[in-house]
């Protein structure tokens, strides 16, 4: 089964230009959604990405990288 994985186009504490490549390394079969995901209370504090069923928060995109790594299938 393919990770699912789903980061905000809204959050002001990603860029997706960096992450996406990042997750797509980490995960070459994920399934990547760039969509609001309806999270803008944490969203609006902390770097977050949606993966396999998880919200995964951390204060920086590499930070939240490196805590979802544990998560990729």
């Amino acid at each position: 089964m393919a990770n699912d994985i789903r980061v905000c186009d809204k959050c002001k504490h990603i860029r997706l230009k960096s992450i996406v490549p990042k997750l797509q390394k980490m995960a070459p079969d994920a399934e990547i959604q760039v969509v609001c995901k309806s999270y803008c209370g944490p969203c609006g504090k902390r770097a977050f990405i949606y993966i396999n069923g998880r919200y995964i928060s951390a204060p920086t995109e590499d930070e939240v990288l490196a805590k979802a790594a544990p998560f990729i299938k």
